[in-house]
């Protein structure tokens, strides 16, 4: 696999950071001295990161002027055809069909491409499980292909030998911003015939080849949640460059009423169907919020640019690579890998928890879900033995191994995107801190061996 030997838009900081290390080492290196605080030291930080959501008066009007028109619904108000119109400007598709929410985005998505009973879709194991639980509305199958854990992502080389006669999509997850390998997946996809729905639920304003994501597969998937890079609280977007589909995907999320700009449509087009509609309160919200993105994207890039250069210098962090092709990641969680052997055998949640006492906040990210156990119960329901034999069930662990995930899942730390708003010396002393516990680590070690 090739990961980048330069990232665009990274030169110049990591330039700086080069300075930055030569003028800051005193901070990034703290004393021997200087005990961790959860041994009873002084925190390195004591004052709050950003908090989320970001919001001033443009917020406030939008929702006061919504409220006072009485127009609350999507098909008497404007403001979500006009979200929809300037989000797929902003990606570069020809069309965007705004939900309530990411997970009924890839629901209407999987439904206008008729995924259904008996079918299968590759899927990474390493994503939140609104992935797994869309394609498990559909009665269809996740098969799960194991990750590449340098990067995060489901690992290209690995599709191929999972496809069947039954394989009826691939559904790749750009997890944390990050771009998986489109190069490779779409080149499967193309061979076997089979579209591609990009999970972009994390991933907005990232990149692959300059490109934004979500316009290179057959559809693309995002999620405003009220913790993405862009939020209205919930909400959800499909983007498309296929007419036809995007008509269909309308239709799904609808009700099957397609169209119209006369007057309510109560005509119907013949397809299964929900009402996954966005408010006309979402809408407003993220026309403000989109006011800001693109420059809180810029600063996420170069705080974690910035910040990657200070911690590849501390033994056993990894900070996670992109593939060459990503050109813009939305660091939508700044993602490293752990390792404890280089710490003294500091177990990874009491690393987390001593950074926490720093003033640092970091999360393990995703538990390593049993997804055997869970699938057994999950389409154990009268219905879904209808469609799926106990047979199948059977043999899909053994399809579905995946001990990078699971190894991933022991190691991996998370930084929230609100981390990165702040400022260069913010950075600073998120890496001091870190190094000021791997100074002490077989202190922690053995405090936590003791506990």
């Amino acid at each position: 696999m090739q990961y980048p030997v330069n990232r665009r838009d990274f030169v110049a900081a990591a330039t700086a950071a080069g300075v930055a290390l030569a003028t800051h080492g005193a901070v990034a290196a703290a004393p021997a001295a200087d005990k961790p605080a959860i041994l009873g030291g002084k925190k390195t930080r004591t004052q709050a990161f950003p908090a989320w959501p970001i919001m001033d008066a443009r917020e406030e009007k939008s929702m006061l002027t919504t409220l006072r028109s009485g127009r609350w619904f999507r098909g008497n108000g404007t403001n979500v055809s006009k979200f929809e119109q300037s989000f797929a400007r902003l990606s570069g598709a020809k069309h965007c069909v705004a939900t309530n929410g990411g997970t009924t985005a890839l629901i209407a998505a999987l439904g206008a491409l008729e995924i259904g009973p008996g079918d299968e879709v590759i899927v990474t194991p390493y994503t939140f499980i609104a992935t797994i639980n869309s394609i498990l509305m559909h009665y269809a199958l996740p098969v799960l292909v194991d990750i590449d854990p340098e990067t995060y992502q489901i690992d290209p080389a690995k599709i191929e030998a999972a496809i069947t006669d039954r394989t009826a999509a691939i559904l790749p997850v750009h997890i944390g911003g990050n771009v998986a390998d489109l190069d490779t997946i779409l080149t499967v996809a193309r061979k076997h015939k089979l579209p591609v729905i990009e999970d972009c639920c994390q991933a907005h304003v990232a990149q692959w080849r300059h490109r934004s994501v979500g316009t290179w597969g057959t559809v693309g998937c995002f999620s405003f949640q009220v913790s993405k890079n862009l939020c209205s609280g919930e909400g959800g977007a499909v983007l498309t460059d296929d007419n036809e589909l995007a008509e269909r995907i309308y239709a799904f999320h609808n009700n099957c009423r397609a169209r119209t700009v006369i007057n309510y449509n109560f005509s119907y087009t013949p397809t299964r169907a929900g009402n996954f509609r966005m408010t006309e309160f979402q809408g407003g919200l993220l026309m403000a919020q989109m006011t800001r993105l693109e420059q809180q994207s810029r600063t996420r890039e170069e705080n974690a640019a910035y910040l990657t250069e200070l911690l590849r210098q501390v033994p056993g962090i990894k900070p996670c690579k992109m593939y060459a092709g990503c050109t813009r990641n939305n660091y939508h969680l700044y993602m490293f890998r752990y390792d404890a052997q280089k710490w003294a055998g500091l177990p990874r949640d009491k690393f987390v928890a001593a950074l926490e006492a720093e003033g640092i906040p970091s999360s393990g990210g995703y538990s390593p879900v049993p997804w055997s156990a869970f699938l057994q119960k999950a389409l154990g329901t009268r219905a879904a033995r209808r469609v799926f034999p106990a047979s199948v069930i059977d043999a899909w662990a053994g399809r579905c191994a995946v001990p990078q995930h699971e190894r991933l899942c022991a190691e991996g730390v998370w930084f929230s995107q609100t981390l990165l708003l702040g400022t260069r010396a913010d950075m600073d002393q998120v890496a001091a801190a870190i190094r000021k516990l791997h100074a002490h680590a077989g202190e922690l070690a053995h405090a936590a061996a003791r506990a």
